[in-house]
């Protein structure tokens, strides 16, 4: 029940600081949609832990980021 209302409330909060992207480069977008899923990711692998969804909202972000420069750069 802890982890379907963490999973809930993290993607609650990642769609609407998507909903703020519309100004935003293609790289800083993917940036932060891969912060977002890391964050999703995280918390459903540690059933919520708080460091888990931490740690995932990071590496996330350093992978959109990586993946939006290899894009930007073709």
């Amino acid at each position: 029940m802890m982890r379907t209302i963490t999973a809930s409330a993290v993607t609650l909060a990642v769609i609407a600081g998507l909903i703020g992207c519309a100004g935003m480069s293609a790289q800083d977008r993917n940036t932060a949609i891969g912060a977002g899923a890391g964050a999703v990711g995280g918390a459903i692998l540690t059933g919520g832990s708080a460091l888990g969804t931490v740690g995932g909202a990071a590496v996330g972000g350093v992978v959109g980021h990586e993946v939006g420069d290899k894009r930007n750069k073709k």
